[in-house]
């Protein structure tokens, strides 16, 4: 009883909103016989809240829908109207004064890289900006073309952007929230493979219902995958355009280099439909130097499931 109780007050000090939830499901539950279904309460609570209470293994499944885990717990930490009975810190995991999810929501920082990054994108297609972006960044890298072949300062380029690429995702992605979005979908295809078993065409109008609140969660899935991502454009996006900027010089695009399974071929080559060959060579590097520092340094970057 004492874990359960404790996960409520984990819950209600990250979201004091949690606590009016909690005791929706409560009466739910009380009045349907010590069952409840998300058609029955969502009235009262978000769909988020909903797949918080499952994930944190307050509700689990029972025989038709889900119950209380140990509803003498629930009952030592709320009153009937969701009052708190238990000391708990209800200032931690309120949200900000500008009314938003601190954890979720994107800073001004994150929409100004994001805005950044746009802009570069134009040199890919504009010369003028591709030029001015490459020939800064030549600056830092000349000393590495003029000590090492071009396929090696590929290569090392495809080691510096696999290690930030993931030490961004692994700091920038909120992996719990993303869990819980994931327990969430879940959790209503198991109520819908069920329902199917018993034909039960009520029930699975009730949750096709579910899964159209349930998109809401989803993109706020997507925003939190993107969110590292703008910042691995921003820094990624100008060693892109100053490799862009060093093939155009005849001296280093028609070098040529063996690729795997192609043989000898001109940096400027296509290699896998239009990709030239030096794009080619980056991302299996990348793509490489990217799985060995997961491992390596033991970093999360995908939210456990």
């Amino acid at each position: 009883m004492a874990r359960t109780a404790e996960k409520v007050e984990s819950l209600i000090e990250e979201d004091v909103t949690m606590a009016d939830a909690i005791a929706a499901v409560r009466r739910e539950t009380k009045a349907n016989g010590g069952e409840v279904e998300w058609g029955d309460v969502r009235g009262d609570l978000t769909s988020g809240q909903w797949g918080r209470l499952i994930e944190k293994g307050i509700l689990v499944s029972g025989d038709e829908g889900f119950e209380l885990a140990n509803p003498g717990a629930v009952d030592e930490v709320l009153d009937e109207d969701g009052t708190v009975t238990t000391t708990v810190d209800t200032d931690v995991g309120s949200e900000t004064s500008d009314g938003s999810d601190s954890d979720s929501s994107w800073s001004k920082y994150d929409k100004l890289a994001g805005v950044a990054a746009l802009g570069m994108m134009v040199g890919y297609y504009y010369s003028p900006v591709r030029d001015a972006v490459g020939g800064a960044i030549d600056v830092l890298l000349s000393p590495l073309t003029q000590t090492m072949p071009f396929y090696a300062v590929i290569l090392s380029i495809a080691m510096l952007t696999g290690l930030y690429s993931t030490l961004l995702q692994s700091n920038l992605m909120n992996m719990e929230k993303m869990s819980e979005y994931q327990e969430q979908m879940q959790a209503i295809k198991e109520k819908q493979q069920a329902a199917k078993e018993r034909g039960d065409d009520e029930a699975l109008e009730k949750i096709r219902e579910e899964q159209m609140d349930a998109m809401g969660d989803q993109m706020g899935m997507m925003k939190e995958q993107f969110r590292p991502m703008v910042w691995i454009f921003l820094l990624t996006i100008p060693f892109f355009l100053w490799m862009y900027f060093k093939i155009s010089d005849p001296a280093i695009g028609d070098a040529t280099i063996v690729m795997p399974m192609h043989g000898e071929v001109s940096w400027k080559e296509g290699v896998v439909g239009p990709m030239q060959a030096w794009i080619v060579w980056y991302f299996l590097c990348s793509m490489g130097f990217t799985q060995l520092i997961r491992k390596s340094l033991n970093l999360q970057t995908t939210p456990s499931t």
